[in-house]
């Protein structure tokens, strides 16, 4: 196998990671309001990504550190012709996480609630936004013959990309909900329980739609096989959930982000970002790659620091792996409380 087919292969792994394990602490964020009614019901379902979610964002930029040195046109293209919505993404996660950090600095409940704010619109925004421009990497955009991006941000707001929107957020949601459900006990457990049961069914019927839409438009193959995984999977965490098996919907609603996004990556083989102005200018993983030497070096990188990145993310995950609720929650003022 080429070494060109190898780092694509493992960029779309770490985007893989990225939406199983990013996509509960936007799911979490997401909910943060309807779910968290109380100050203490707030602070239960932050916690459960506390110790986590910055080690998430580890395998964004980790991707996005090999996309760039694995295929250098591809990085040049893409953040410059998707400048504005990944800029609105960065904006938002140093938001997001500057908030986590500076919500429990001060014992004011106006403090909280613009802090909470921040997280919220931290969370909704790159989970939108992540599928409008997944939706539009897969589809293509207007690329000229010098590789430059030639649309503009309504270019991005078509329907396809718009769906991709609603798809990412819905199931992102759903995540985040199982994943709370598997963490917490007590009313903010049963609250996120029957948040998963109302989000399931637009999760399910979006991502059908999309995904099909993508198979018929441009899929090969064996990608139905994704899809048809994907599928059985939202349904499957559906039942789960019903049946109060909370960890088995939320290793469901997981496969059916890993499938999607497989889906994705092999509709778009050998392509890395498809031209709609002609086909013959569209960036592959040929053209737009770095030399065979760069990518070995990267190669031998990649083997020795994966399992340790791995191993640690793993072991952190297992240090914290208890439920934890509001008899967990140290006693607060909350102004206006009794």
């Amino acid at each position: 196998m080429e070494l060109t087919t190898v780092w694509f292969i493992l960029i779309a792994v770490l985007w893989v990671g990225y939406f199983f394990l990013e996509g509960f602490d936007f799911g979490v964020g997401m909910l943060l309001h309807p779910l968290g009614r109380t100050e203490v019901d707030r602070r239960v379902m932050v916690n459960t990504i506390g110790p986590t979610w910055d080690g998430n964002e580890v395998w964004l930029l980790t991707a996005g550190g090999a996309t760039f040195a694995a295929f250098p046109n591809w990085y040049a293209t893409l953040f410059s012709g998707f400048y504005l919505p990944l800029f609105l993404i960065l904006v938002a996660l140093i938001a997001r996480g500057v908030a986590f950090e500076y919500r429990g600095k001060v014992d004011d409940d106006g403090w909280r609630k613009r802090w909470d704010l921040a997280i919220a619109v931290g969370s909704w925004l790159p989970a939108v936004l992540w599928g409008v421009a997944f939706a539009n990497i897969v589809a293509g955009v207007p690329i000229d013959q010098a590789g430059d991006f030639t649309g503009t941000l309504f270019t991005l707001l078509n329907p396809f990309g718009l769906l991709g929107g609603i798809v990412t957020a819905s199931l992102f949601a759903l995540h985040g909900a199982n994943f709370l459900a598997l963490k917490t006990e007590g009313e903010i457990h049963d609250a996120a329980r029957a948040a998963a049961r109302r989000i399931a069914p637009v999760t399910i019927v979006a991502g059908a739609v999309f995904l099909l839409w993508n198979q018929i438009e441009r899929g090969t193959g064996w990608t139905w096989a994704t899809v048809l995984v994907a599928a059985v999977a939202l349904l499957a965490s559906a039942v789960m959930e019903r049946a109060d098996r909370d960890g088995w919907a939320f290793v469901a609603t997981g496969v059916a982000i890993t499938a999607a996004v497989v889906s994705l990556f092999g509709s778009l083989f050998p392509d890395v970002m498809p031209s709609t102005t002609d086909v013959a200018y569209s960036l592959t993983v040929h053209n737009a790659s770095s030399t065979a030497y760069t990518l070995k070096v990267m190669t031998w990188v990649a083997a020795v620091m994966t399992p340790v990145v791995v191993g640690y993310q793993a072991w952190s995950y297992w240090v914290f792996r208890q439920r934890i609720g509001r008899r967990h929650i140290p006693a607060v003022h909350v102004p206006g409380g009794s």
